[in-house]
């Protein structure tokens, strides 16, 4: 296991990137507990985002998978070059690689600590690739991670609550406090895993449709479902959909559950379609 990572940092003349969000992990004992969660073996192909000073790309390398290492910042990107010679170290920003080109075929597995200011945006990328990621376990926000897990009638439930859901089973790992980091946090963080499905749970619509129907009805939070989805899809089609299934017009998006979004997007999906083939009918 590699030094207190708050003394490498003063070797290295180096402090935490607040533009990429650095918190260096200083508790050792939490690579290990991730690794053991994410269930890596040798014969894993894995990918590690942001490995900072490299605490969890070297209990990664223990197990003798294939790890794939993405780091945006150069200095320490140098530094994990000397550290893991022969690690597959791509020096990129992770908003801006290509998946199907860095993780070709399926199967691959994400053990990670990512930055907080991108973390939610980078789990949902993932989360948007089934059979390619078959597992993602991560450290993010605390906040973030209660929103993976939320259910209707929670403050915690949102629309990351579903888009995630629909997508994978999350299993909770441990909660860490900010003295777990250097510098320290302001905000707890915690680790969870989350085994993907195959196919995303969203019915007989395409995943980005029902993507924009959730993100519709919780952008607006203080307004009825009508209301809300109504802004995006039109307030009389959506109040007819919604009397139709027995919903209380007034009910609130994070009052209602996920069988009910499924439903709200097929109905919604299906009408634009018969519009559409109506549409395509008359031209011909």
């Amino acid at each position: 296991m590699m030094d207190d990572p708050r003394s490498l940092l003063r070797q290295l003349e180096q402090r935490a990137r607040r533009r990429f969000g650095q918190h260096f992990l200083t508790d050792v004992s939490v690579p290990r507990r991730m690794v053991k969660t994410a269930r890596v073996e040798a014969s894993d192909r894995v990918v590690e985002i942001g490995p900072g000073l490299g605490i969890l790309t070297g209990v990664l390398l223990e197990t003798g998978a294939d790890v794939l290492a993405i780091e945006v910042d150069r200095d320490l990107a140098g530094f994990l070059r000397g550290a893991h010679p022969d690690l597959n170290l791509v020096e990129q920003d992770v908003l801006k690689v290509n998946w199907d080109e860095l993780c070709p075929g399926e199967g691959w597995k994400v053990v990670a600590n990512l930055p907080y200011n991108i973390g939610t945006t980078v789990l949902m990328r993932l989360l948007r690739r089934p059979r390619q990621f078959a597992s993602v376990t991560v450290m993010l926000q605390l906040e973030v991670v209660q929103r993976l897990f939320a259910e209707p009638g929670s403050k915690a439930y949102n629309a990351l609550s579903l888009e995630a859901q629909v997508r994978g089973k999350p299993y909770w790992v441990s909660k860490l406090g900010p003295d777990a980091f250097f510098p320290p946090p302001k905000v707890s963080s915690a680790v969870v895993r989350f085994e993907l499905y195959d196919t995303p749970k969203v019915g007989d619509v395409p995943p980005a449709y029902f993507d924009r129907v959730v993100r519709a009805a919780f952008s607006q939070r203080r307004k009825n479902i009508v209301n809300s989805l109504g802004s995006v899809f039109g307030k009389d089609r959506v109040r007819a959909i919604v009397t139709s299934m027995g919903v209380n017009p007034s009910a609130r998006a994070e009052q209602l559950d996920v069988e009910l979004f499924r439903a709200f997007a097929l109905a919604l999906h299906r009408e634009e379609q018969a519009v559409k083939d109506s549409q395509d009918t008359s031209e011909t």
